[in-house]
């Protein structure tokens, strides 16, 4: 889940994760619909589950960074007109 949490129905991806369907396999998730997640939800305890701190930006270096990417990477792409780096697929 790369949005926000209430994007996705984590109840039924709770579901797809503990029965395994062959639908899903694992998921890697760092935003929910409740932040931060309750200690007690089930999804920690899935081993086909990687959850990572979704504080990124809370880095001593991660606005230095973000603005270079941006000014030095998609900005001078976007004058161009070619493709940007990273871009999101509105269709997920």
């Amino acid at each position: 889940n790369l949005g926000r949490g209430p994007v996705v129905d984590e109840d039924a991806l709770l579901r797809a994760l503990q029965h395994d369907t062959g639908n899903l396999k694992g998921a890697a998730l760092d935003v929910f619909a409740q932040e931060p997640l309750p200690r007690d939800h089930p999804l920690w305890e899935l081993p086909n589950v990687l959850i990572s701190p979704h504080n990124m930006d809370q880095t001593t270096t991660f606005m230095h960074e973000a603005t270079e990417f941006f000014v030095h990477e998609n900005l001078p792409r976007f004058l161009c007109g070619q493709d940007l780096l990273n871009p999101v697929d509105p269709c997920l």
